[in-house]
């Protein structure tokens, strides 16, 4: 049984979704990366796997049916969803998509390097950052350490 919580990619291109479970793999991320492919998806997920919350969700901007930004409407206005870390994974280099997602909170914004080992370099880095993270538990009490105890250690060592 996995003690990891998951991580959610919402991502519609196959090749992107492709590149990100390639990094993970490459780094040793011992979290299960679920894949959606555009915001619907993710918050049918969200809402029906309540037990299997995810420690972040990447998010891509540009998805069909319902968009990251519209995503982040939904997911940010909800008690218990709000509280997921969301970082923007996207080509998307406006400053409106940028200054759009930081009034939701997101927790970064990073644009997809086109070159495969700089793209795993941003995955580190990220994998890094939430490795060393801590954030608010469930209960007050529990306050510290906290991308092991919610379930987002990253790399196994």
């Amino acid at each position: 049984m996995r003690n990891l919580r998951p991580i959610l990619l919402a991502e519609d291109d196959s090749v992107d979704a492709m590149t990100v479970k390639r990094a993970f793999a490459e780094l040793k991320v011992n979290n299960e990366l679920v894949r959606v492919t555009n915001g619907e998806e993710a918050l049918e997920y969200l809402k029906t796997h309540a037990d299997k919350r995810p420690c972040v969700i990447l998010l891509d901007l540009n998805m069909p049916k319902m968009n990251g930004i519209e995503f982040l409407h939904v997911a940010k206005a909800d008690n218990e969803l709000r509280q997921i870390p969301v970082v923007v994974l996207t080509t998307s280099k406006e400053d409106r998509d940028k200054v759009e997602t930081f009034k939701f909170s997101v927790a970064g914004y990073i644009v997809k390097p086109v070159d495969y080992r700089k793209f795993v370099e941003a995955m580190k880095v990220l994998n890094l950052y939430w490795t060393l993270s801590e954030l608010p538990g469930n209960a007050p009490e529990n306050t510290a350490v906290e991308l092991q105890k919610t379930g987002c250690t990253g790399t196994g060592s």
